[in-house]
């Protein structure tokens, strides 16, 4: 998992990056991370210091260092009350989704292996391909999200690649589905995962006239096989 992070440098991270992993990091880890690693950058330790979710520990740590108020937990359950609103968080979404779009290849990736499911799930449908490959590399990343992934006619063919060759995801029926009925998988990694198919899904492939003539061929073969 380490060798995952290798090259994230969070004490040159631009201030956009470091909101959007204030906002929706992976997990807990990133506010400690930011703070040791941005001790020369003030207007990044004020921002942990603002940020609703950054623990007490942290703001109070950031608070010596800039010589701010101290904050107590009563003042940390105020701001969260006031931040979890629903309206807050489809602000939050569409501000997250406004912001990724406007960044660079290298800060896209730097997100990618560190951020949350709002960030994953918007860097899934970037058009570059190493953004999206990153995102499969998140250690945060859920089978849910994976299952999405597979279904997404629009993600290149390493991405599907990636996902076929991945054990614990291959193991789940919804992800094998979603990869055979992606018109983009290769028909040499579908025509693989047909014999784990439940007949009633192969019945609904062999209709399906998006997927490869070499897959729906394979599946009709396979389900008069079966039904012999």
């Amino acid at each position: 998992m380490e060798k995952k992070l290798i090259g994230i440098d969070l004490s040159i991270a631009s201030k956009e990056v470091i909101e959007l992993l204030l906002d929706d990091p992976a997990d807990i880890t990133i506010y400690s991370e930011i703070y040791k690693t941005n001790q020369h950058r003030p207007e990044v330790l004020k921002l942990l210091y603002e940020h609703p979710n950054t623990p007490l520990d942290i703001v109070n740590k950031v608070s010596e260092s800039l010589s701010l108020p101290v904050k107590t937990e009563i003042d940390k359950e105020i701001e969260l009350r006031d931040f979890p609103t629903e309206e807050a968080k489809q602000k939050k979404a569409k501000s997250i989704h406004q912001c990724l779009h406007s960044l660079s290849i290298g800060e896209k990736i730097q997100l990618a292996l560190r951020g949350g499911k709002e960030i994953r799930t918007v860097l899934l449908r970037d058009p570059n391909r190493e953004v999206v490959m990153k995102v499969l590399e998140n250690p945060k990343i859920t089978e849910s999200e994976i299952e999405m992934a597979a279904k997404n006619p629009q993600i290149p063919k390493e991405a599907l690649r990636f996902i076929s060759k991945k054990r614990d995801w291959i193991k789940k029926y919804p992800i094998i589905l979603a990869l055979v009925s992606n018109p983009k998988t290769p028909p040499g990694i579908s025509i693989s995962f047909i014999g784990h198919l439940r007949t009633h899904d192969l019945v609904i492939l062999e209709k399906d006239k998006n997927i490869p003539a070499a897959l729906r061929t394979a599946v009709k073969r396979h389900l008069r096989i079966r039904r012999k």
